[in-house]
This record gives structure tokens, sequence and C-alpha cells, in this order.
């Protein structure tokens, strides 16, 4: 990556983006599952921090934003998308500590489902929200004890700060050029969660082979996914954009059943299927999107890039 040109170049045709978002729904997922693997040699603050950290530096590196030249207004939403980028990376790897990684996606995606039902203001989008509804009731069958109800509330909680995610995110970008605005919210980030991430892990982030996982997890999480993204955005409709990325909790099942052996139940299968279906309605539904510009922050589920994971 250069500093002119710190994202994939130009793909062909829609195929090509098609690609590209789907790479990217890899690559943040089964980067979530790595920060599991983490958690036992760092703790979750520890791996958050190794992921924000080595994900700023990189970002810094290759997009080398300008620092001058911005008024008041752009600094405060750019601390705002990072306490955003801070506060859903922490809360849900809290999250995927106590739950299996699908379920907790798809808990996690009702935040931006409902920012998209919102600003649908439609029948239509209230009707798939009832679907959403419908299969996280269906998840919880049998009791979310087994899934561990704080772990439940946390996947929750994390959705909510998605979707102040995906609103900083549309205020940050019209503000700044290209992914400036990204790489100085990520900094911002890693300044909030390092003091904390130091305190509970200390030098076990300084042990080569931690450091080693947190880089290939700032890479899967952040670096390659929101490049990918961010050049799927150039090549795709927003909406079409969205309902790709409305997929997540079933990328985030197969990446947890893969890399970390955990199974669903056929009822969580279901119930999984249902919300991703009741996403990708909710984009459907939503008002069109403009032809050109940053995503909406209200256009669907993933109308920006989730930097969640």
């Amino acid at each position: 990556m250069t500093a002119a040109h710190p994202f994939p170049p130009r793909a062909p045709g829609r195929l090509g983006g098609v690609a590209l978002v789907l790479g990217g729904a890899l690559s943040v997922q089964f980067g979530s599952a790595l920060a599991a693997l983490l958690f036992p040699r760092t703790g979750v603050a520890g791996a958050v921090t190794l992921r924000l950290t080595l994900g700023a530096l990189l970002m810094l590196a290759a997009c080398r934003p300008r620092l001058r030249g911005h008024g008041r207004d752009d600094w405060t939403a750019v601390v705002a998308f990072g306490l955003a980028l801070a506060g859903m990376n922490s809360i849900f790897y809290q999250a995927i500590e106590r739950i299996p990684l699908g379920p907790a996606v798809t808990l996690e995606v009702l935040g931006p489902l409902a920012l998209s039902v919102l600003g649908a203001r439609r029948f239509a989008a209230w009707c798939w929200a009832a679907l959403a509804l419908a299969g996280v009731a269906l998840l919880g069958q049998g009791g979310f004890d087994r899934l561990d109800p704080l772990g439940a509330a946390l996947a929750l909680a994390a959705g909510a700060m998605w979707a102040a995610y995906i609103v900083c995110s549309a205020r940050v970008g019209a503000r700044f050029p290209r992914a400036d605005g990204l790489a100085l919210a990520l900094a911002v980030a890693a300044l909030v969660t390092l003091p904390i991430g130091l305190v509970d892990a200390g030098g076990r982030l300084a042990d080569p082979a931690v450091l080693g996982l947190g880089a290939a997890l700032a890479l899967l999480a952040s670096v390659l996914p929101y490049s990918l993204e961010l050049a799927a955005l150039r090549r795709l409709p927003t909406a079409t954009f969205a309902v790709l990325m409305s997929l997540g909790p079933a990328v985030a099942a197969l990446a947890g059943w893969l890399v970390l052996g955990q199974a669903l139940r056929p009822v969580e299968v279901l119930a999984i299927g249902l919300v991703v279906a009741a996403s990708v309605g909710a984009v459907r539904a939503a008002a069109p999107p403009p032809p050109t510009g940053p995503p909406s922050a209200l256009s669907g589920a993933a109308a920006a890039p989730p930097a969640r994971r």
C-alpha cells in the first residue's frame, strides 16, 4: 500500500465489488474467531488493545492523514467516531468470550437493523423487523441461559454501539478525504483502550507470539476488511453492499464452527437464517440511497464498513 492509494486497485465491474465485500466479511469474522483464541493469553482488554493499536498504526502509515486544516467540528466527529469504535469492539469481544460467535453477531446486527428500519419508515421494514425479533426469540429457545444472559446482553449493547458507529462513520466520511478520518478515529480508539489493556495484560502484550497473533488480528479484523469494503463501496450501490454485509451472522457462525469448534443446534441455525433474511429485507425496504458519495447513515445494516470486530 502507498500513501496515495492505501486501498486495493479498482476491480472490474460489480462482480469484483461483490468479491471484495465477501472477502471483507470473511476476513472480519475469522478475525473475531482469532481474537477468541487470544483471550486466554491476553484477556479481552488485551486483545482489544492489540487489535486497535496495531490496526491504527498500520492505517496511519498507509493513509498518512493530514492533521492541519480541520476545524473543531471535524475533530469532534473524529473523537466521537473513535469512542464508538472503542466501545463497539470492547463490548463485542466481552460478548464473544461468553457466547458463540454466530449468535453474538446475530444479536449484534439488531442494532444496525433497527437503524435501517427507522431510516426506511415503511410498513414493510417493520415487518422485516418483526421477522428479526422472531429469529431472536428462536435463538433463545430453551432459554438464553445456554448462551449466557450477560453475553447476550453485551452482544445487544455492541449492536447499539455499531449503530452509533454507522452514524459517526457517515459524518466523518463527509468531512475527511479517503480513509483519513477512519485512520484518525482508530488512533483515538487505540488511545482510549491502551491503558485498560496494559493494566489487564501487562507484559504479556510484549510476548513475540502474542504480538504476532495481534498483528494478524489487526490485519484480519481492521486493515484488510476496511480496505476491501471501502473499495467495494466505490463499485457497488450502497443497497447492494448492505445486502451482502447482512450475511455477517452466517459468516460468523461458519468461522465459529471452523476455527473455534462452536457447533450450533438446528434451531439456532434457523434463527440466524431468519435474522439474515430480515436484514436483507430491511435493506431492500429502505429508501433508495444516492447513486454516488459516502454511504448514508440510515441506508442499511452495513451502510458503512463494520469496523466492528
